[in-house]
Order: C-alpha cells, then sequence, then structure tokens
C-alpha cells in the first residue's frame, strides 16, 4: 500500500465515421482511474469543432450523463486522468490541453514529466508564450504548436519538438482530422494502440482500458514512435525510435499499473507475481502464513507462498469505497485513515508468525500502522518483505517522488528500518532481481532505487516550481 502517487493515463479513440464516442472514453477513464485521481477531461472532435468537459475529481464525479451527452457526437476524442507530478492546483491543470491557433485546433493529454521543463519555460515566455496552467503539460502544447507554424502536418510538428523534450511523456494528440499517439524514445511510461469494431483505432496506458472498451490489443507504441491516424489509415514516424536505451519504469510493474494489464508484451500480474517469488528465495524465513497488502501487494505475496511453500491467507479486508485521495492532514487523520481502509482478519494471523508482503516501503509511516494492526490482532511475528527495492533517490519521470528528505531507506540503515518498523525481520527486493520482473532483456529505470538516471536530472527539483511568483522566479 505504497504512499506514492501515480502519474495519470491518457486515452483516444479514433472512428473513420461519427457516432456517440464519449462513453467509450468515459469507460476507459474509468478502466485507467487508479493512474490519477485528481481530475478528468475528455475532448470530442467533430468535424472540427472541439467539445471539452474536464474538472477536478474522479471520472465518476466529473462526469454525469449530462455533460457526457454535451460532448455530443463525433469521429475523434482524447481523454485524460490526472496526477500531477507537477502543478498543485488539480482544476486550474486538468486535462486535456485545448489550444486555438493560426493552424486550426489542437488537444493534447500528457503523461510524464519532463526533465528540462524549467528551461523550455523560461526560453518560452522570454519568447512572448503565455501560460495559463502551472504543469509542464502546457510547455509541450507550446513546442509543438511553434513547429506547427513552420511545418507542412501536425505529426512533422510533433517530430520536430521531440528534438526538444527530454524526459517522460507518452502524449495522445487530436488535430482537426488526425489523432496521433507519440511515446518518448526512452519508453518511460507505457502506450498501446487496439482496435475496435467497424474499423476504430484505440490508444491507452494500459492495455486493461482496450478490455474494457472491447477493443483488441494489437500492438504498443514503441519508444520514439510518432503513430498517426487518419482517413487514410494508421502511419508511424520511426525517425526517433532507437536513440536512446529503452528505460521503462520498473514500478509500473511493481506498483502503478493494473495486474491484468500488459505492458510491452510482459503481464503485471505476473510480474509481480515473480517479484514474490525472488523475495522467497532472496529473503526466506520460517513461518506460518503469508498475506499481502490490498492491492498491488497480493499478487507478491501470492507468488512468496508458492515458492516458499508457506500457505497464502487472506490477511486483510480493504474497503472498497475508499480511494486513494483519500488524505487527512493530520497524524490523527492519517491513522485513523489506515484503519478505515484496511482491517486485520485476525483468523488469519492471530498467534500465527506472518509473512507481511508489500508493494513498496516509502516513508515507512503506512508500514509501520499496518504492521500495528497486525500485532493488535495477534500476529506472534510479523516478518515485512518489500516487492520493491528500497526507495533511496528522487523520480523525475512522473513518481511523485521529489526529495530524499521523506525517504526512510535514504536515511537509515536496513537494522535501523526493521526497528522504526516494528517488525521481526525485513527484506527488500534486490534491484539485480527488479530488472528481471518481465523479459529480462528489456532496458528498466530504476533510478529511484540505485540513482542511475536514464537522463539528466532537472536543474530545478521543486515540483511547485511554475507556482512561484514572478518575483521569487
Amino acid at each position: 500500500m505504497s504512499n506514492l502517487h501515480e502519474e495519470c493515463g491518457v486515452f483516444g479513440v479514433y472512428s473513420p465515421d461519427v457516432f456517440d464516442i464519449a462513453p467509450v472514453c468515459y469507460h476507459g477513464l474509468f478502466a485507467l482511474q487508479h493512474r490519477g485521481q485528481e481530475s478528468a477531461g475528455i475532448v470530442v472532435n467533430q468535424n472540427g469543432l472541439m467539445r471539452c468537459h474536464k474538472d477536478a475529481g474522479l471520472v465518476n464525479d466529473v462526469f454525469t450523463p449530462e455533460n457526457l451527452r454535451s460532448l455530443g457526437q463525433g469521429n475523434l476524442a482524447v481523454a485524460h486522468v490526472r496526477y500531477g507530478t507537477t502543478g498543485l492546483n488539480p482544476r486550474q491543470n486538468a486535462q486535456p490541453i485545448v489550444v486555438n491557433h493560426v493552424k486550426g485546433l489542437m488537444a493534447m493529454a500528457h503523461n510524464g514529466a519532463l526533465t528540462n521543463a524549467g528551461e523550455l519555460r523560461e526560453e518560452l515566455e522570454l519568447a512572448g508564450a503565455i501560460f495559463h496552467m502551472t504543469s509542464d503539460s502546457e510547455i509541450i502544447t507550446h513546442c509543438i504548436i511553434r513547429e506547427r507554424l513552420k511545418s507542412a502536418s501536425i505529426e512533422e510538428a510533433v517530430s520536430r519538438a521531440m528534438d526538444r523534450l527530454e524526459g517522460a511523456y507518452s502524449l495522445v494528440i487530436l488535430s482537426s482530422t488526425k489523432l496521433i499517439a507519440v511515446r518518448d524514445p526512452h519508453g518511460f511510461r507505457p502506450l498501446c494502440m487496439g482496435q475496435m469494431d467497424s474499423g476504430r483505432i484505440v490508444f491507452a496506458s494500459e492495455t486493461c482500458a482496450l478490455d474494457s472498451v472491447g477493443a483488441t490489443f494489437v500492438r504498443d507504441v514503441e519508444p520514439g514512435e510518432i503513430v498517426v491516424v487518419d482517413k487514410n489509415g494508421v502511419h508511424s514516424d520511426k525517425s526517433h525510435v532507437g536513440k536512446c536505451p529503452k528505460t521503462l519504469c520498473a514500478f509500473e510493474f511493481i506498483y502503478i499499473s493494473r495486474p491484468d494489464s500488459i505492458l510491452d508484451g510482459s503481464s503485471v500480474h505476473w510480474a509481480r507475481q515473480r517479484a514474490g517469488s525472488f523475495l522467497a528465495l532472496e529473503h526466506p524465513v520460517q513461518a506460518d502464513v503469508v498475506v499481502g497488502v490490498p492491492d498491488s501487494g497480493i499478487d507478491a505475496a501470492i507468488g512468496y507462498a508458492r515458492t516458499s511453500g508457506i500457505p497464502y491467507g487472506i490477511g486483510f479486508l480493504k474497503n472498497k469505497y475508499i480511494g486513494r485521495t483519500f488524505i487527512q492532514p493530520t497524524q490523527e487523520g492519517r491513522e485513523m485513515q489506515v484503519r478505515i481502509k484496511l482491517n486485520p482478519i485476525s483468523a488469519t494471523v492471530k498467534g500465527k508468525r506472518v509473512v507481511l508482503v508489500d508493494d513498496s516501503i516509502v516513508r515507512g509511516t503506512t508500514s509501520m500502522r499496518i504492521v500495528q494492526l497486525l500485532r493488535k490482532a495477534g500476529a506472534a511475528e510479523v516478518h515485512m518483505r518489500s516487492s520493491a527495492p528500497p526507495f533511496r533517490h528522487p523520480c523525475y519521470f512522473g513518481i511523485d517522488v521529489d526529495s530524499e528528505e521523506n525517504l526512510i531507506a535514504a536515511k537509515y540503515s536496513l537494522e535501523e528500518i526493521r526497528e522504526k518498523l516494528g517488525v521481526d525481520s525485513l527484506g527488500y527486493l534486490s534491484v539485480e532481481n527488479a530488472r528481471l520482473l518481465a523479459d529480462n532483456t528489456r532496458g528498466f529505470c530504476t533510478a529511484c532505487f540505485d540513482g542511475n538516471y536514464p537522463c539528466k536530472p532537472p536543474a530545478c527539483r521543486q515540483k511547485s516550481l511554475f507556482e512561484r511568483s514572478i518575483d521569487e522566479r
């Protein structure tokens, strides 16, 4: 039950004919809700007329039958759910972003984080650009539009803009006649393509969103690839492919993505069970039962139990009516949050030596409270296992870890952490095995664990950089 926040989810649809497209996006966003709970939005295009509805909140709160109908029918649409890694105001920074410029309308949804956002924004502002948002996503739209003014097509403008962008970005972009999907050359964030009936093409952050709308998976968008869909079919620009080593975020498999998704050809469910198997081999222990912390710790717990031979048990009941955004500002409120979200099943753990498997240990406060719940439920011993390696470094590519100050593994030794958590033993997945969770020939970004960043970290590392006043800057 990680303290980390996810980044965003993107979704896009192209149809040769006009139809009721907004509900398709709505269901796609529902499947991607785990990737962001701050805001949601949909843009529908019908013959060059774009209608947009977006707001702060969960998908089910933002969209009603009435405002879905108000979006009208169309043949092109993009949609977005957001948790911001830059920019703090959820309503102000809600996406998709719609831009009206001299060569037409454009809408864009972005998943990821730019590492050169500060430099690009300063350069754009000095050249006269005006910003209405405080996220790095708006910077991408400015870069594309500037290139569009001197390009023959929107896809050419996107390709030229990619020469300026550094860091993580999976994009779906809408023009008056085209749907474009883009993945950064490192492939930090996933992006896939599917097909519905009647020749309709769908792009989504994860395959679970394709499943939710009845689309058949076609393939993943390659790192560095630009895929264009228009009346002439599907076209691909691979001029940026192969420019960088592939570094899909390892945490996509450990925590972010839904277990029923397939990322770059590998099952998330299988990868998490594999993590648990590695943990059982790396950190064996004599115990009576293995339990997982819902939801993303369960698959790893099953893998640990299977490899160790220790029975798996359901150790917690999770309240399904409280989302990940149920946040309290006080210590008392945070403690109550854990009690409301999770309740231990004493029949599983009472008098038992328990192996507790969670997806990660970030700040340690939530893990500490979960251990206390098990102790109060009568667990004789608690042996904690993390299916992620220790977090020791900030992430600049879309996960909300922007400082080492609050990372428990960056400040304390393994034994000190064990004492703070109040567990009988503690074990983390090794970085080496984290790289083997899926196909071991694929490159992963493990920078938050080992500090080996695939590209240069940002010069200014404050998440709220663009919230500051002009005088402060």
